[in-house]
């Protein structure tokens, strides 16, 4: 029989500290998604819909420039705290948690240059 309290039990297990933060620019990030959606969908529809050079000099707008690259910044940091999230629930050995994380940062880093060197790039060609 343990006579130990709960609290004791919990202790050196770790703190909870940085989870809140976390937790905060989940929210933070998905709550700036859904105006900054706007911009996405305005992009596709053009991209879709209108002539290139329409689509460019509307992208070239300061407005509409800023709202995409915006975007794009949100959207890839929501997605890597998301899947850290999945990772650290997930994956048990230690070594393969850290290392998948290390690895999901690096391709969403990467993905987001592309992307915003999508949009770059596409202003200058014309």
């Amino acid at each position: 029989m343990k006579f130990r309290t709960p609290l004791t039990r919990a202790r050196g297990l770790g703190s909870a500290k940085s989870g809140t933060t976390h937790w905060w620019m989940q929210r933070v990030t998905a709550a700036a998604l859904i105006p900054l959606s706007y911009w996405l969908i305005k992009l596709i529809d053009l991209g879709a819909s209108a002539p290139y050079a329409e689509t460019q000099a509307w992208l070239a707008a300061p407005l509409n420039m800023v709202g995409v690259l915006a975007f794009i910044a949100a959207a890839f940091y929501h997605a890597g705290l998301g899947l850290r999230v999945v990772i650290e629930d997930y994956v048990g050995h230690e070594g393969c948690k850290i290392v998948s994380i290390w690895l999901v940062n690096l391709a969403l880093v990467l993905l987001a240059l592309t992307a915003l060197l999508a949009v770059f790039r596409s202003i200058q060609v014309g």
